[in-house]
């Protein structure tokens, strides 16, 4: 069997986040910037919940690139983040090391810039036998003719790209799966986009269960149709 022709799951897959950091991010010109936060956040809440392995690492913090998002620090306080001089995460010992220590094959790759500390290590991983698939959106570069055909590069070499949304609910895959259900929907509630609104409209108008607001909406009793 292809090794792309059957889904990744919360057992067998690492999340990789590379270079979310400060001076990456100012270069950034391939997506809306607060979208790319809020996706990467998405991304590695729903990592957690789901069990699934996340690995940090960053290039020269303290002399150029500054530290790794708060946002993303917080969803796994305490980690380790993997800290190297090299700009392809895989010439790093201490990253290898990570990837090698979680015995899996399936990496989901997200990081800045795409076109360099993405690519190079997914070429790399690729050739050594890893199955990749490169989380678009959560993956920044410093121009779309640049994120497209580093993205391009990628897909020739063997990777699978992929998007937010999809690639979380790859874990989930089964509806009838409970065990995270209402945690992802919260989840997805608070930082899915349209589709969270969605959820939020289904929950409360279909199901009539409570609204997410702290404090919900009441309509007066003499506005009601």
């Amino acid at each position: 069997m292809n090794q792309y022709h059957k889904l990744y799951t919360a057992e067998d897959s690492v999340v990789v986040f590379i270079d979310h950091q400060p001076q990456m991010t100012f270069g950034v010109a391939s997506i809306d910037r607060a979208m790319l936060v809020n996706n990467v956040t998405l991304l590695a809440k729903v990592a957690k919940e789901f069990n699934v392995p996340a690995i940090i690492t960053a290039v020269e913090t303290e002399s150029f690139s500054g530290y790794v998002w708060p946002q993303l620090l917080d969803v796994f306080p305490g980690q380790p983040v993997i800290e190297r001089t090299s700009m392809n995460s895989w010439d790093d010992a201490g990253f290898r090391a990570a990837i090698e220590a979680t015995g899996r094959k399936n990496i989901i790759m997200c990081g800045l810039w795409t076109e360099v500390c993405v690519t190079w290590p997914t070429i790399e991983m690729l050739g050594a036998g890893y199955n990749i698939y490169v989380v678009e959106d959560c993956c920044g570069a410093t121009s779309a003719a640049a994120h497209e055909a580093s993205l391009s590069r990628m897909v020739q070499a063997g990777a699978v790209r992929i998007t937010t949304i999809p690639g979380l609910l790859e874990w989930q895959r089964d509806w009838a799966k409970k065990d995270h259900y209402n945690n992802l929907m919260g989840l997805i509630k608070n930082q899915g986009g349209a589709y969270g609104i969605g959820v939020e409209y289904a929950y409360t108008m279909v199901h009539h269960a409570p609204q997410s607001a702290l404090k919900p909406q009441v309509v007066p009793a003499g506005k009601k149709h």
